[in-house]
């Protein structure tokens, strides 16, 4: 028996078509961050079972809470923007029915703002979404991983996930997640240093140039910018978390500079761009 399981909060523009590439499985479990919207009534018109649970900013721990109410023995993550083609689902099936395999990953096809993203870091990803319910836990509360303990191997087929249909949307979520890796790396004890300073401009050299993220076009230099913003957000509230810890010093105040800049060139660069290339309608 194989349970599929959708977090949701206010996905009612997602979620029928993402129930719709799950209905072979034998459960459909929908776990619902007070949604606002039709996402509930849409869930339990296509037959899931719903159960609303606060998110409380932690999504392992929903991941976690969702796992203990499924009932399957092979449990498929899905996001609500993501889908399941016919081919994944026939690979799925086949897989579980026999497998000494505990947990499987999973490649993806990725669209952002309505084009396929085939270069960068986004093409090289791999997530572990399907496994036995008994085999981990997912951890941290952000990025969050489920630990298998166990064998796993990569699945033939991809989700195919249509992340953040406009710029608005992909900025809220830049601004909520990076306020999480922030927290998450805070609890952990990772302090800012010079070097973790030059990691966001590092990260949009290797996106772009090194991974060959120009070749997707205004498309791909508009992605490598904004996970570059994400990567200079997590360091700029870790940085103000720790500040606000009583770690302030002349260092600090240099690496208050750094911050400036980096917003300065990032937000600068970024508007350029759009007025170059005619997209300011995004």
């Amino acid at each position: 028996m194989i349970s599929a399981i959708i977090l949701t909060k206010n996905e009612e523009n997602n979620l029928a078509e993402c129930l719709a590439g799950v209905k072979w499985c034998d459960e459909i479990l929908v776990i619902d961050d007070e949604s606002s919207d039709k996402t509930v009534p849409i869930a339990k018109k296509a037959g899931a079972r719903v159960i609303e649970h606060k998110l409380g900013a932690d999504f392992a721990a929903q991941r976690n809470f969702a796992l203990d109410q499924a009932q399957g023995d092979w449990i498929f993550f899905v996001d609500a923007d993501e889908r399941v083609s016919p081919e994944l689902a026939e690979e799925i099936q086949k897989k579980i029915e026999n497998s000494s395999v505990l947990g499987y990953f999973l490649k993806r096809s990725d669209f952002f703002m309505g084009r396929r993203l085939r270069f960068g870091e986004i093409d090289k990803i791999k997530i572990l979404r399907l496994a036995k319910k008994s085999s981990g836990r997912w951890r941290r509360r952000v990025d969050e991983k489920w630990e298998v303990e166990g064998k796993t191997t990569l699945l033939e087929n991809s989700l195919v996930h249509y992340s953040h249909v406009n710029l608005t949307n992909f900025l809220t979520t830049i601004n909520e997640r990076s306020s999480l890796n922030a927290r998450q790396f805070f609890e952990e004890g990772i302090q800012i240093n010079f070097w973790e300073w030059v990691k966001p401009l590092a990260k949009f050299v290797w996106n772009y140039f090194f991974l060959l993220g120009f070749l997707d076009g205004a498309t791909g230099l508009v992605f490598a910018v904004l996970m570059s913003l994400h990567s200079f957000l997590v360091r700029g509230k870790l940085y103000l978390l720790w500040a606000k810890g009583d770690l302030k010093s002349k260092r600090d105040q240099k690496l208050k500079i750094l911050f400036i800049a980096w917003a300065i060139f990032v937000f600068g660069s970024y508007i350029f761009f759009l007025y170059q290339r005619g997209l300011s309608k995004w």
